[in-house]
């Protein structure tokens, strides 16, 4: 069996401004880890990396009959709670919006229960996977839409 190359060594904090590529990098490494750990879960994944003019959705997943809009947040660091809390006001109006238009493109807007998310993900240094912090029903959907389940 080949062996996986080792993941790039991270640059200083002041390289993320200077290397664009690496947090795209890091990034889908963080969300390829959170799909797997939805999956672990018994979570069906339906979507990653959803295109949407207000941004992006990281996952969608099926938990049951709830379709769950799943925001990845990642961090090199240790503090989750600073990470997870950049999941801000504004933050959470994009995702509303962006479920709502994805789930008009798919005629799935009435009757389905719809919950959002928040995972956050911490890569030590020295660790091949990462500790993972998941937040059900970690916002309301915010704005003008309500979804009712």
């Amino acid at each position: 069996m080949p062996r996986r190359p080792a993941d790039p060594a991270p640059p200083d904090a002041g390289g993320f401004a200077l290397r664009p590529w690496w947090r795209r990098w890091f990034g889908r490494r963080s969300e390829r880890a959170a799909a797997r750990y939805l999956r672990g879960l018994g979570y069906r994944l339906v979507a990653a990396n959803v295109a949407d003019p207000a941004g992006e959705i990281d996952l969608i997943a099926l938990d049951g009959p709830t379709v769950v809009v799943v925001e990845v947040r990642s961090t090199a660091g240790d503090d989750l709670d600073r990470t997870a809390a950049s999941v801000d006001l504004r933050k959470q109006r994009k995702l509303t919006g962006a479920a709502v238009r994805f789930l008009a493109r798919r005629r799935l807007l009435e009757g389905v229960a719809v919950r959002f998310d928040v995972l956050v993900l911490s890569w030590p240094a020295g660790r091949r996977e990462p500790v993972v912090r998941h937040v059900p029903h970690a916002f309301e959907a915010t704005g003008r839409y309500q979804f009712h389940g």
